[in-house]
């Protein structure tokens, strides 16, 4: 009778075990609430040569996948610390698009500046400030190749060097581009503080950590799924190191954690959606999205070659 009573206990077991995995499997389609769109502001503004742009766009609902709308008719300019100005003019054929475009060889700004955005919208203002922050020299830029285990095929990784300056505090953003296109995955999102990932980890002045300099590498997949070398002969690879302020560096941060999703089971257990902090502020108490950094830039570039 025990026997019976375990042996009929296990297939109960297997049932709830079997309806949960093919539960598991069932297309869920949720019914969200309609949001009220919110002002998107995209202003990452750089020193290098040519025009600068700054973005506004409107926010739209998880599932929507058509591009953003952009917002028109908006006023903004950027001043620094001692009064200059910089007008940002909407471009006429890409609404949404404000550029501000340099006299002769001018470059946007010097490192050490402040700077404050304003931007004049249907009677509501909405601001934010920024300081250039300084920026280390990429040294070089290094390829190794190594033999795959149990494979005739090899695996190409890059890394850049540099240092960061002696000084507790700056931050970066780590921005590559392989053949001209832009690493931007968000398991790609490659940011520092000093020379590691965080405060307190004891990095400041020496060379950026081992982690850190590797995350220029792509993460490529072929069809099936198997990862593929990061580069070949041939690629070449540009490296931009990007100073950023620590909200920056916090917001980057979110950003990784919102976009880069684990799906599946795992995703129950992932942190949960939400809307990533803001650097922006209204005088109306509206809501906005969005972020406004000023960086100065350094970048080296390197072709993989035999």
């Amino acid at each position: 009778m025990v026997k019976t009573n375990r042996f009929v206990s296990g297939l109960i077991g297997a049932s709830i075990i079997s309806f949960f995995l093919f539960s598991c499997e069932d297309v869920v389609h949720p019914t969200l609430e309609s949001a009220v769109p919110v002002l998107v502001v995209d202003a990452w503004i750089t020193n290098q040569p040519g025009p600068q742009l700054i973005k506004l766009n409107q926010s739209q609902t998880y599932f929507d996948n058509t591009l953003p709308t952009g917002v028109s008719g908006a006023f903004m300019n950027v001043t620094d610390d001692q009064g200059k100005i910089y007008t940002f003019k909407e471009d006429d054929k890409n609404p949404g698009n404000y550029f501000w475009k340099p006299v002769a060889s001018e470059v946007f700004g010097s490192v050490g500046r402040k700077y404050k955005l304003s931007i004049l919208l249907s009677g509501i203002n909405f601001e934010s400030t920024s300081a250039m922050g300084r920026v280390p020299k990429i040294d070089s830029i290094t390829f190794d190749t190594e033999k795959r285990i149990g494979s005739s095929n090899s695996t190409t990784r890059g890394q850049f060097w540099a240092t960061d300056p002696v000084g507790i505090g700056d931050a970066y953003w780590i921005r590559t581009f392989k053949n001209g296109i832009s690493l931007s995955k968000p398991s790609e999102i490659n940011v520092a503080f000093d020379a590691g990932f965080s405060a307190g980890g004891e990095t400041d002045g020496v060379d950026f950590i081992t982690p850190i300099r590797r995350g220029i590498n792509p993460n490529d997949k072929d069809a099936a799924g198997k990862t593929l070398s990061p580069f070949q002969y041939g690629d070449s690879v540009n490296v931009q190191i990007h100073s950023i302020s620590l909200a920056a560096f916090n917001y980057l941060n979110e950003v990784a954690i919102q976009t880069d999703r684990p799906g599946g089971f795992q995703e129950l257990f992932a942190t949960p959606l939400a809307n990533v902090s803001t650097n922006i502020t209204s005088t109306g108490g509206n809501k906005v999205l969005g972020f406004f950094n000023v960086a100065a830039v350094s970048s080296g570039g390197k072709r993989f070659k035999k």
